[in-house]
């Protein structure tokens, strides 16, 4: 199991072959980035005018129907997660310790992130280059559901932001608005809270946490590529 960061975690020649012939799952056949944390390669689940919530089925590597949006809150940026991360105990005790909690766990997934850009992105399934500026950690019952918030790369209005205290307010309060409500429901409590806004030196050191995480679940995986 690795404990330190590294990249190109499953992009050995044989890795690199079958994705010329099959499609690459999003989650564990597209690299992190070379560049990665200072830039991430990104899959886009959901864009701000879809209507209803898209996510990666985690078996197939295909976008499923997660949900309709069944209130006017819709996603204010590109979002999807960073491919070969997990958010596993590494991501669980971290946010134990920056929060104070007591027994949180990291929420199974991939991390997620949100990518600011100025261009109206059409639909999601996509791949996008982004620079991580901060995050905000939320804890949803007791588990971390980490959101990193990212500029894409080269984008006119966003691109140069280097952090996300550059940022306009309303922006970030547009975004905090997102998270809270989105899974809201008529008649039931809600279970999600955000109890830091963190800067880009903690994202990136988030994201190095979550892609150790992967590491850790997925070390079979790599074994089995490598034996091929």
């Amino acid at each position: 199991m690795a404990d330190e960061f590294t990249t190109n975690s499953l992009m050995d020649p044989i890795g690199r072959l079958m994705g010329l012939r099959y499609k690459s799952h999003p989650w564990h056949g597209i690299n992190i980035g070379n560049d990665a944390p200072e830039i991430v390669t990104t899959f886009i689940e959901v864009v701000p005018t879809d209507t209803i919530k898209y996510e990666i089925d985690k078996e197939t590597g295909y976008l499923k129907i997660d949900r309709p949006q069944k209130y006017s809150n819709v996603v204010p940026a590109l979002y999807g997660f960073i491919p070969q991360t997990y958010c596993g105990n590494k991501i669980g005790d971290f946010c134990a310790e920056k929060s104070g909690r007591d027994s949180i766990q990291g929420d199974g997934d991939p991390l997620d992130i949100c990518v600011l850009t100025e261009k109206e992105v059409p639909h999601g399934d996509i791949i996008a280059h982004a620079r991580p500026i901060g995050g905000f950690r939320m804890i949803d019952g007791n588990q971390a559901d980490d959101k990193i918030i990212a500029v894409l790369k080269g984008d006119i209005v966003y691109g140069d932001m280097k952090d996300i205290e550059e940022l306009p307010q309303l922006v970030i309060n547009r975004l905090k608005h997102y998270f809270l409500t989105y899974k809201d429901m008529p008649g039931l409590a809600a279970d999600c809270e955000i109890t830091h806004i963190y800067n880009a030196e903690e994202a990136k050191e988030v994201i190095k946490l979550s892609a150790q995480d992967y590491d850790s679940r997925f070390d079979t995986l790599r074994t089995a590529l490598s034996s091929y």
